[in-house]
């Protein structure tokens, strides 16, 4: 039960950081991305819950973001359907690097820092190309016609949600290593349990 309820919190608290990282980010950028995103480092404590709890910590984090996001913040939503791609659907999957969780942390335990930042970085780049791939979807079934005119719609959505994304996964990679490098022992969930 005191592992559950420290889930619980954990999730909560570390998706109202990662909206008001993203709401701030989203003030600063807006002018660039006018129909959304913006470069970010809102994904780094949904990767930090994901690397603690697994898959299922950072799916919950990435999925109660999205929905706050939707309910608190600055959403563009034009289609249902559009809403649910770009906020619910990019944002759980964030979490699936969770997938990396034993090799980060098994790493880490033994002393193995490079192989651990480099399972680190390599869930961060999945979660955020699966985020990148729903951005993109929904640049090319929903945001086309803004699109300059004689430009194909995918290049557009690519260039548009490319050049935030790659940004932000960078940035992302940074701020997770340097996080781990600092304070790994604190980063890892065992380090709360008793």
């Amino acid at each position: 039960m005191k592992n559950k309820t420290l889930f619980m919190v954990e999730v909560a608290v570390f998706a109202a950081l990662a909206l008001l990282l993203d709401w701030v980010s989203g003030v600063v950028f807006s002018r660039i991305w006018p129909q959304g995103g913006s470069v970010s480092i809102a994904m780094v404590p949904v990767f930090l819950m994901a690397y603690r709890w697994g898959l299922k910590g950072g799916l919950l984090t990435g999925f109660l973001l999205g929905m706050l996001q939707m309910v608190l913040t600055y959403a563009q939503v034009v289609h249902p359907a559009q809403g649910f791609l770009e906020y619910f659907l990019a944002f759980t999957l964030v979490g699936a690097a969770g997938l990396f969780t034993n090799s980060v942390n098994g790493n880490l335990e033994v002393g193995k820092r490079t192989k651990a930042y480099t399972y680190a970085v390599l869930g961060i780049f999945i979660g955020s190309f699966l985020r990148f791939l729903c951005h993109f979807a929904a640049g090319i079934i929903f945001w086309g016609s803004y699109a300059p005119e004689g430009q194909p719609v995918a290049l557009y959505s690519l260039i548009y949600n490319g050049t935030y994304m790659l940004a932000s996964f960078i940035l992302s990679a940074i701020v997770v290593v340097m996080l781990y490098s600092a304070a790994a022992k604190v980063l890892l969930r065992k380090s709360y349990q008793s």
